[in-house]
């Protein structure tokens, strides 16, 4: 795919947990030669750094402290983003459940938040990124070339999710039930909670394959800059 303007633009995809939003971000930023911003990556890093340094989800002044002393950095590579926690790649780790519920807990806490949105602001500072996450588009990066709101049925979401981590059966009603507190608590959150941006285009994965999503949001980055 040929880049659609000279500038480098910045696109943003939000969406909830299983929507498909990394697998398409990873995707289109290959095709484009951009970098993928995984800001789900990031959080999951801090929290990983805070299982580690055996701190409390809501001790938001501690949070905020390592984080401060923690550095993140992501590397691409031709599977994907590599995650290095102060030097050291944690990439497998972040992708075990303990962590992933952790993540979802850190966020909540506005000055945590707002370190991060800073962190990920001079990330993409000069373009030619595809970032998703939760409030990209809202918050991150309100100006964002283009938005994109990708969501579908929580059954759906769940059944990939569950795919993803390849849990047996005994853990499916748990792994469920961290999903669906996580969406309760993303979408109900005070700060940056989870809700499309005004001008982003919602597209709904339910019935779409990966290849037809991402076909949808090449059309449309065509489209609005032809």
């Amino acid at each position: 795919m040929t880049h659609p303007n000279s500038r480098k633009l910045i696109i943003a995809i939000d969406g909830p947990a299983g929507a498909g939003k990394s697998t398409i971000a990873a995707r289109l930023a290959r095709k484009l030669g951009y970098i993928n911003l995984e800001s789900g990556a990031m959080y999951r890093a801090l929290a990983l750094q805070a299982i580690q340094w055996d701190l409390g989800f809501e001790d938001e002044v501690a949070l905020l402290k390592v984080a401060q002393q923690s550095q993140i950095a992501l590397e691409p590579t031709l599977t994907g983003n590599r995650v290095l926690l102060d030097g050291q790649d944690v990439s497998e780790r972040l992708r075990q459940a303990d962590v992933t519920a952790a993540a979802s807990k850190v966020s909540v806490h506005p000055k945590v938040r707002e370190w991060m949105v800073a962190r990920q602001r001079e990330m993409g500072l000069n373009g030619g990124i595809v970032m998703e996450g939760r409030d990209i588009g809202t918050k991150v990066f309100p100006a964002a070339d283009l938005k994109i709101f990708l969501d579908a049925h929580p059954e759906i979401r769940e059944r990939r999710r569950l795919q993803q981590q390849h849990v047996s059966a005994k853990e499916t009603e748990r792994i469920v039930a961290e999903l669906r507190e996580r969406d309760a608590r993303d979408r109900t959150r005070a700060n940056s909670p989870l809700v499309p941006a005004e001008d982003a285009i919602v597209i709904d994965s339910t019935n779409l394959r990966e290849d037809e999503v991402l076909a949808r949001v090449e059309e449309l980055l065509a489209a609005k800059f032809a």
